[in-house]
């Protein structure tokens, strides 16, 4: 490896609140990959239902092979986004197994948080890039009922338990574009080529 190991940069946030536009923003400016949570996900729903065991196992052999490959390359980073569900004890395990191998080699594991209205995401959810980038989201009502019960199932924004660390970024981006927000990723965790 000729420069520093691969940084991880976790973007989290409820459903359709602009990780993946986030992510391409910040992955042209900085030369870090984009490995939205989709990428696994469509390719899994092509073989088996969400949900099935066979499903979560090719998701995470997917996810556990890309983190490795790119913690042991000479890439500057990768983004990684991700539906993270506060409320649940085993989620802050997966994204600890999905850090390791970056902090295994001295990589940097940095985490930006987005936040915004309901009613913002529910427009996002229909927005043109969400829907050539994430096939599932086509299908309209599933998608817009999806989110509306992932809401209320689950809490997937922060709430404060990560303000402070040096590691963490919460942004409420209801009023900035992708690349506003990829902006203050980028200064403030000091990223780029």
């Amino acid at each position: 490896m000729s420069g520093p190991p691969p940084a991880l940069l976790f973007i989290v946030g409820p459903p359709a609140v602009g990780k993946m536009a986030t992510g391409e923003a910040i992955a042209a400016r900085t030369g870090f990959r984009l490995f939205h949570n989709h990428h696994a996900i469509d390719l899994a729903l092509e073989f088996f239902p969400f949900g099935t065991p066979p499903f979560h196992r090719i998701v995470g052999d997917i996810r556990r092979r890309v983190f490795e490959e790119v913690a042991a390359s000479d890439l500057p980073g990768l983004i990684f986004t991700y539906v993270w569900a506060f409320d649940l004890p085993a989620e802050a395990k997966t994204v600890d197994g999905y850090a390791a191998p970056f902090r295994w080699r001295g990589g940097r594991v940095l985490f930006a948080e987005l936040e915004t209205s309901q009613a913002e995401r529910l427009r996002r959810n229909v927005t043109p890039l969400r829907l050539a980038r994430k096939p599932t989201k086509r299908d309209l009502e599933a998608s817009r009922r999806n989110l509306l019960e992932l809401d209320a199932q689950y809490r997937m924004n922060s709430r404060g338990e990560f303000d402070g660390r040096d590691d963490y970024l919460k942004l409420d981006n209801t009023t900035l574009t992708a690349a506003e927000s990829a902006e203050r990723i980028i200064g403030h965790f000091g990223l780029g080529r």
